[in-house]
Formats: C-alpha cells, structure tokens, sequence
C-alpha cells in the first residue's frame, strides 16, 4: 500500500476513533485501526467488539492495498505534523509515516487479525432504513445520557431505551433513582415506507458517546437501521455500528407518576445557583439538599456535621400546605443543565413519592425527568 493524504483530512477521521479503541486490551488487534486503499480514498475501521465506525477520506493512492497501525499512535504522530500531505507506505513488515522531513516507522499487526464486522443492508437485518434528525437525535442524547448508570449489575441498564414510531422517537435512561425521557416528534417525510409500528433498541452508554462526538457538526438528517444484534447510524458518510444490548428494559411508563398535585416553577438559572452553592456544604457522599416549601417561598438546605450547613431562599408562587422533600444535588444539577428554558417545573406528591421535573415552555420536544426523594 502506498499513499499520499492531506494531514488535516487524516487527522479528521483518526480523531473520531480515539474513543472507540481501548488503550489496554486482552486482544492486541483491537488496539489498531484498519486502513484500506483504493481508487481516490483511504476507508479506516475500528472497534472494540461492541462499538464500530467505518469511516474514510480523500486520498491519492499509488498502490492499493490495507494494512494496520496503532490508532492511538497514529493520531499522536499525525497531531504533531505540520499542515502538509503525509506520505503512508508499507515497508518490510512495518509502516513508513512520513511529511516534510519528518520521517518514522510504525509496526503492523496482520489484517486478516482483524474482526469483521456486520454491514449495514445485509440479509437478517430486521428494519427499514428510517431518518432521523441529526439536530432532534443530539438533543435527545444530551438530555438522557448523563441518567445511564455507571456499574449496574442489572446489564440492561448500561444503555438508553431508543424507540421509534412513525410520528414520534423517544430516548429513555434510568439508573434506578432517576429516569430522564425525551420524546420528538418526527416530520411526516422522515419515516419511510414499511416503518413498523414500533421499533425498540437498547443503546450501550459508549454507542450514545461516539454518536455525540459524531453528531457534533452539520445539521443534515442521518440515516438508522436496525439489525438483528447491531445498530446501524449512518451519519454524514461514516457508519457507527454497535451491538445492541440484549435485555428487558423496565416498564418505564409505569414509573411516571400520575399524581402529583403540586406544582412549583422555578427560573432555571436562580435554583441552579442555589443548589449548586448550598450542595458545596452537604454530606460529601449522599450530595443530599432538602427543598423546604412554603407559601410564597423554596428554602433550599444542606448539613453536613463535619464542614456546616447552608440555606438558600427562593421566592416562588405557590399557596399550597408547606412540605419538606429530600433531593441528590447532582441529579437536579445535571437535569438543570440538560434543559434550556428559562422556566422548570417541580411537580410533588408528597415526600416519599417520585417528583417530577420538566421544562416550562420547551418547543418541539416533550420532556420529563423524574427523581426519586431521598431518606435523611
């Protein structure tokens, strides 16, 4: 193999790879990039068995062929180089990467090491290509992501609930004391011809990562289907492909409650403040502030025996019988700043029962985080 690339054209792609090899693994390969010439471009692929992404570039290829390099390494070498073309070529059993002056050597793994990955199309897949709105998909992401638990035995949790309709998608994540759901609704053009009712996925915690990294630029529609253990995302030319979690996602529905007759508005940025400055004395492990509710008036609280305690007073309307619930200051904070209304909404029943938050005034989504009180 022997090519010639633009460095900023390369370093576009390897970039979008950092996240997706792992620096430490059991399977050496894995640790690579693939990279195969031909005709005018360079196609690149990487993985790390669950997550994908096939990708590619402009090149000018002189001698066709594919081989493979340490991405991590790669990317580094290709950082430091000046803005010029990068000369790649296959040289007894290892890698010539080299611009201007700048001259080095890598080491290969052989390519057929390399896992093969499922294609998108491919007999066995079991939905039609539907569109998505890449700009509607990157705000679902972003508003649900952060409520995926981190170490949950239960598998099923490590991923967010993805269901499509013909009219409607929604994003579901719940980590078993909170549940972030965002629902959008889709243009009549977007679902295509033979949309089933209903199609439901389970999307691992690092697929809905690289899909942020890949929905970042541009706003055209991107194109998803659904196979029979992966998920397909094609975004502007690259494919994200990820297996999908194999699992019975809860009943979530079910966990929204119906009723909660109190309800509370709060300008956005006055209770983050306030939270965020009383959570800095509450008990470092429980992150633990109570609302406290009165006529006219929110006093948010925090103790902790061993730094202090702190209050804040929030004017609000409000004319109902005074209560006192318990909340984790970081899962208000990361609701807080998920929404971009000016105005959210607390709604209660009592203080044991799951309250719900929601943004007042939010244009073309529906949202709805519901936060389990705490025990103090």
């Amino acid at each position: 193999m022997e090519l010639v690339v633009r460095k900023n054209d390369l370093l576009r792609e390897l970039q979008l790879f950092q996240g997706i090899v792992e620096r430490k693994n059991t399977i050496p390969i894995l640790a690579n990039v693939l990279m195969e010439a031909k005709g005018d471009e360079v196609r690149f692929l990487a993985t790390d068995l669950e997550v994908g992404l096939r990708s590619k570039c402009a090149a000018s290829v002189a001698k066709s062929g594919s081989l493979t390099l340490p991405a991590k390494k790669f990317f580094e070498i290709v950082k430091s180089l000046p803005e010029t073309d990068i000369r790649i070529e296959e040289d007894k059993g290892g890698v010539k990467v080299a611009a201007d002056r700048f001259d080095s050597r890598m080491q290969t793994l052989p390519r057929e090491d390399f896992p093969t990955l499922p294609e998108s199309g491919a007999p066995g897949t079991s939905s039609p290509k539907a569109t998505l709105s890449r700009t509607a998909l990157r705000d679902m992401v972003a508003k649900t992501q952060f409520a995926i638990t981190g170490e949950d035995t239960r598998y099923f949790l490590n991923g967010a609930l993805f269901v499509l309709k013909p009219d409607v998608m929604s994003l579901v994540a719940t980590d078993g004391h909170r549940l972030a759901l965002v629902s959008v609704s889709r243009d009549g053009g977007a679902a295509a011809a033979g949309e089933r009712d209903e199609v439901k996925a389970i999307l691992p915690k690092k697929t809905l990562s690289e899909l942020t990294r890949l929905l970042q630029d541009g706003d055209q529609d991107i194109q998803y289907e659904r196979g029979e253990n992966h998920l397909f995302f094609d975004v502007g030319g690259r494919l994200l492909i990820s297996r999908m979690i194999d699992g019975q996602f809860p009943a979530y529905e079910r966990v929204i409650p119906k009723g909660n007759d109190k309800r509370i508005e709060f300008e956005r940025d006055r209770l983050t403040s306030a939270v965020r400055r009383v959570a800095l004395l509450s008990n470092e492990r429980s992150r633990a502030v109570k609302v406290l509710i009165e006529p006219g008036k929110v006093d948010v609280t925090s103790s902790s025996p061993d730094v202090g305690e702190a209050r804040e007073t929030l004017p609000v309307e409000y004319s109902g019988a005074p209560m006192q619930i318990c909340f984790n200051a970081q899962y208000v904070l990361e609701f807080l700043g998920a929404v971009s209304t000016d105005v959210v909404s607390l709604e209660l029943k009592d203080e044991v029962s799951q309250a719900v938050m929601r943004p007042v005034g939010a244009e073309g989504y529906d949202y709805t985080y519901v936060i389990m009180p705490m025990r103090v």
